[in-house]
């Protein structure tokens, strides 16, 4: 294969359909993240048999989530909407005590157009609860972006300059606000925190907040950063509708990505970063065992969670082969420093750019990994199995969603599940190799 220097990205359409888990499920982490949020997820009975499913294997203690369902009586607009929502909500009120209500929409709320915008605010005077609208269906939303349909409602109840917080201009000339959109767990909001703390930059707020009570100021000007892909929609509705100033970095997944992150919010500080190169050393000389276990080894990404650009170009500068990159939806605006990093580490490694195909076609696919024969494919639950009957080793794209990913000490954590197909495969081997030896 030769390699050219002038070579881009390249982008091609499929069918214009989104095969993805539900956007619905990002509740599962989100009211994990939001403490005291509950989450009232209106549609049909599949929707809440598919939570039961999804969720059942996550959720350890009481989750602060529910289904109200929506029956023939509710779609034929015999009954009324707002009793019954208000029914549900003085009961959730009742039992939970919830400092915000978050009604979830669904593709069943969006076909029989139920004004969900129109019956919240009356609503959440009368039972004096803030209610928040947001849409996650499967119609307009792929997986993840259900979570940017939430946050991009949640931005709008972020307090601003009129807020009992002042602070004077002067101060906000020498320290700008820096607000970070996102839903982390703790411990890697800590993790971030404590590396851009290193640098001398203050995180001033996160969205969402671990309590909705406490979401962050977001003034005119402020600097606001994302921290996945997928929240395209709630950095929009930031710089448009709050006038902020989104700074365009790649995502902090892998070392060389959350250094990245952290070089480019540093020169719009005008800081300059002291010891990045020797701690993103540090971290790939801790994955040296993985890096030599999947060197040379090729990859496919089918496309499901939107995190697929990110996890290609971490993957081939731990020196796989990336066949092709599939994913949902793509919006280069948003995600146009990860882009220009994906090129870079190409032409670091001297590989050539993997296509970017969005919204797939699955059969397409299917053929295309057929003929290719990676070693291991990245893929949304419905196509695991089928592909592990042909022989082909692969990793559910739902795990990384869910996984701690970011940082520099969870890059550990993406090799883990990307080994982990080909570390059984060899220690199957091993074991075969064994019994044959003792049967001789």
């Amino acid at each position: 294969m030769t390699f050219s220097t002038e070579q881009s990205v390249t982008f091609e359409c499929e069918t214009g359909n989104y095969h993805t888990f539900c956007p619905i499920s990002c509740v599962s982490w989100l009211y994990q993240k939001i403490e005291d949020s509950f989450f009232l997820v209106i549609g049909t009975k599949t929707c809440g048999y598919f939570l039961q499913n999804a969720m059942g294997v996550m959720i350890f203690a009481e989750p602060r989530y529910a289904m109200a369902e929506l029956e023939e009586g509710d779609i034929s607009a015999q009954l009324n909407d707002y009793e019954e929502l208000k029914r549900l909500c003085l009961q959730i009120k009742k039992d939970r005590q919830p400092g915000v209500i978050f009604w979830i929409g669904t593709c069943t709320t969006e076909i029989i157009k139920m004004d969900l915008e129109g019956i919240a605010p009356k609503l959440e005077t009368d039972i004096n609860i803030p209610i928040i609208v947001a849409r996650a269906n499967g119609l307009d939303y792929a997986f993840t972006q259900g979570e940017d349909t939430v946050l991009a409602a949640m931005a709008h109840r972020c307090p601003d300059n009129r807020s009992s917080i002042e602070i004077s201009q002067e101060q906000l000339k020498v320290k700008p606000d820096l607000i970070v959109f996102g839903s982390m767990p703790e411990s890697v909001v800590n993790q971030l925190t404590y590396e851009l703390g290193k640098q001398n930059i203050n995180i001033t707020g996160w969205l969402p907040s671990a309590r909705y009570s406490d979401l962050p100021v977001i003034r005119k000007g402020s600097y606001v950063v994302g921290v996945n892909p997928f929240l395209s929609r709630t950095a929009t509705t930031l710089m448009r509708r709050r006038k902020t100033k989104l700074i365009g970095a790649p995502f902090p997944i892998g070392p060389d990505g959350t250094r990245a992150w952290i070089e480019k919010i540093c020169k719009i500080f005008d800081i300059k970063p002291v010891g990045l190169e020797d701690r993103e050393k540090e971290v790939w000389n801790g994955l040296r065992k993985y890096t030599e276990l999947i060197r040379g080894k090729s990859v496919f990404f089918m496309g499901d969670n939107l995190l697929e650009i990110s996890l290609a170009r971490f993957l081939i500068r731990c020196g796989m082969i990336v066949y092709e990159i599939g994913i949902p939806y793509m919006d280069k605006r948003y995600q146009g420093a990860e882009l220009a990093l994906l090129e870079q580490t190409c032409m670091k490694m001297k590989v050539k750019i993997p296509k970017i195909v969005e919204k797939p076609d699955n059969y397409n696919q299917i053929d295309r990994i057929r003929d290719l024969q990676p070693d291991l494919v990245i893929t949304g639950m419905a196509h695991a199995n089928p592909l592990e009957a042909r022989g082909i080793n692969t990793k559910w794209s739902v795990e990384f969603t869910f996984a701690q990913i970011h940082g520099f000490t969870n890059a550990k954590d993406i090799l883990e599940l990307v080994t982990r197909p080909i570390r059984r495969n060899n220690n199957l081997g091993e074991l075969g190799a064994q019994i044959y030896s003792t049967v001789d």
